[in-house]
């Protein structure tokens, strides 16, 4: 049987997108399109908006109280509602928000007791393979490397750095001994920049329309190794995103990571 599923955010970059791989795909039954009270297309078709053609499904600012599964890509401030919501009503969620305070990472962790919960700070199978070696890669080169990461995304994007750059320097601290994250260091300026031994650098950029860029450089006197990662377009984000919903969709509470559907 497929999952029902609802796509938060729906009129937006990636819920567009969502809406439309999760219909071509024939995986689901999408049961719900949500979108802000204000947002100016509420009512019209949710797959003609997705350019994916007709589905019957109105885009809506109320959430179904019956779904397998919603996947929730849109910014911090409805974090706390959607949550709710999924508990309340015992759906899945795969969350793929990022820019959450500690409070609402609090949250989620809570909501996890209660639903099976996947968040992920970037869905891409890529991505998440990195984000499995990087930490051995930084304690094999040793403590005489230094870290610098360099992120890049459009100009609309609203938190830096991003959530992908913040969980590749958590897990290179936490598998070399930092203290995260007292140990980043954003961005560099003034007359006295004197790096200090055990930083690790963080660099965002936000200019046009880049999907998303991530290099670690991990550099010495003498040589510099740099692991990066390119996202071509916003497909491997999302098609990570629906094999995650899938993956959830009837799984026990908890809080599950990209790296549990990938079996890293």
């Amino acid at each position: 049987m497929k999952p029902n599923l609802i796509v938060n955010a729906a009129a937006g970059r990636m819920g567009r997108r969502i809406l439309a791989l999760a219909a071509e795909s024939g995986q689901f039954d999408i049961v719900g399109a949500i979108e802000t009270a204000e947002h100016p297309d509420l009512g019209k078709d949710a797959g003609i908006l997705a350019g994916a053609g007709e589905l019957n499904i109105p885009l809506e600012s109320v959430m179904p109280h019956s779904a397998d599964v919603l996947i929730d890509f849109s910014l911090p401030e409805a974090a706390d509602g959607v949550l709710r919501h999924c508990v309340e009503n015992a759906i899945a969620l795969v969350i793929g928000t990022t820019g959450l305070s500690k409070t609402q990472m609090e949250g989620v962790r809570n909501a996890a007791a209660k639903i099976p919960l996947l968040q992920a700070t970037n869905m891409s199978v890529g991505m998440n393979i990195l984000f499995s070696i990087i930490g051995k890669v930084a304690a094999l080169a040793g403590p005489e490397y230094d870290v610098e990461i360099v992120e890049a995304h459009h100009r609309f994007k609203r938190d830096a750095p991003s959530g992908t750059a913040l969980t590749l320097a958590e897990n290179i601290a936490a598998a070399t001994g930092r203290a995260f994250p007292d140990c980043l260091v954003h961005g560099r300026h003034g007359t006295d920049t004197l790096r200090s031994k055990g930083t690790i650098g963080m660099h965002a950029i936000r200019a046009g329309d880049i999907t998303g860029e991530h290099a670690v450089m991990l550099s010495t006197t003498g040589e510099t190794l740099t692991l990066s990662h390119s996202a071509h377009s916003r497909e491997n984000f999302v098609r990570g995103a629906l094999r995650a919903a899938l993956w959830l969709s009837g799984r026990p509470p908890g809080l599950y990571s990209m790296q549990d559907v990938l079996g890293l």
